[in-house]
């Protein structure tokens, strides 16, 4: 079986080849050889995931990017088609190692450089939906953590719901659940927002 991580890695790997090494992305000024080199750094430089979470670190992380941007375009995703080698932190030949680790990323950086041409969602499958799901009910209090006082539910069309956080001013978040993990990430998505509203704008949603 492969993983639903590995079937986004080459999805993505698929669109940024089509795409060549300067297409825009969602990161800002990133074009895609820019996220080329990010996700092979992820996957090959150890000592440069810890830069990833804690901001003190994270000019070591960007030092590793800055060298690796040197490599061609075609090299740097055909490292990345051999996927995370096995002593790398997000290396696993496990299918739900590999999703643990890796499908966030391979998912939210798809949709960083499809959106950009195509911005409506995509069809995604039950499963990876129900993946999505239930990885946004772990990091959704964590990405939420700004919006301190203020109440957050995600709701999906299936009525499926999740209590984020508690608090006097209440927000709904209504989507899909891949449209719901991108708006925890702070990507544009399709969603809808309902209640105190003005409370959310005043603070950052995302890692």
């Amino acid at each position: 079986m492969t993983s639903l991580a590995a079937r986004e890695r080459e999805a993505l790997l698929d669109l940024m080849a089509d795409a060549g090494p300067h297409a825009p992305t969602l990161l800002g000024d990133w074009t895609t050889h820019d996220l080329a080199a990010h996700l092979v750094v992820r996957e090959r430089r150890p000592l440069a995931v810890p830069g990833y979470v804690l901001a003190p670190l994270h000019g070591l992380s960007a030092r590793f990017e800055a060298r690796t941007r040197r490599r061609q375009y075609e090299d740097l995703l055909a490292l990345l088609r051999r996927g995370a080698p096995v002593w790398s932190p997000v290396g696993s030949p496990v299918d739900a190692v590999d999703d643990l680790t890796n499908l966030h990323e391979f998912f939210v950086h798809h949709e960083d450089v499809r959106r950009v041409a195509t911005p409506e969602p995509r069809a995604l499958s039950r499963e990876l939906e129900d993946a999505l799901w239930a990885r946004a009910r772990v990091l959704a209090p964590v990405f939420t953590r700004r919006a301190r006082g203020v109440g957050i539910e995600l709701v999906t069309p299936a009525a499926q719901a999740f209590t984020v956080r508690s608090g006097r001013d209440r927000v709904v978040v209504r989507g899909r659940p891949g449209e719901l993990f991108l708006w925890l990430w702070g990507r544009p998505a399709d969603v809808s927002l309902e209640g105190a509203v003005d409370r959310l704008a005043e603070v950052q949603i995302g890692p």
